[in-house]
């Protein structure tokens, strides 16, 4: 939620402050290339969005397993996320962009389901949003009034 703006040589820089992880572990991908291979993805789900790494490595997945490049999915740019079917023990499911653009994700049925957890991570980034909004409505239109702007129209 937070963002540090810094400016460089004329250059505008935002950067997340750190935010706190809720789950951390692996998803699998769908690409989208051509062949649309399923591929392994280190994933840490946080109160901003969801973290996408490259898996590298195997059995010591909480250090090394991290590559110095990531894709994040904001929840401000989410729309809604779909479970599609289960499967074979897997889940399989969609997250939907604002934008309309669709990423398929797989992950094992056991315990409480990725889709879940994002899901429901959406739903209390929405409502925090409303709640925000709502109140910065309610400040600005008493702010409008206090100072006698409505009389003077």
């Amino acid at each position: 939620m937070p963002r540090l703006c810094l400016r460089t040589r004329g250059l505008r820089v935002a950067m997340s402050l750190p935010t706190k992880v809720m789950r951390d572990g692996q998803l699998e991908k769908r690409s989208s290339g051509l062949l649309q291979l399923w591929k392994k993805k280190r994933c840490a789900l946080t109160e901003d969005g969801l973290r996408l790494r490259d898996c590298k490595g195997g059995a010591d997945a909480a250090s090394s397993a991290w590559s110095s490049k990531a894709k994040e999915l904001r929840f401000e740019r989410m729309a809604t996320v779909d479970c599609v079917e289960y499967k074979r023990g897997l889940v399989y499911f969609t997250v939907v962009m604002a934008t309309g653009k669709e990423i398929d994700f797989r992950c094992p049925q056991e315990g409480t389901a990725w889709n879940a957890e994002i899901a429901l991570a959406l739903v209390r980034y929405k409502n925090l949003q409303a709640v925000q909004t709502g109140r910065n409505r309610r400040l600005s239109g008493a702010h409008l009034g206090s100072t006698g702007e409505d009389e003077e129209l």
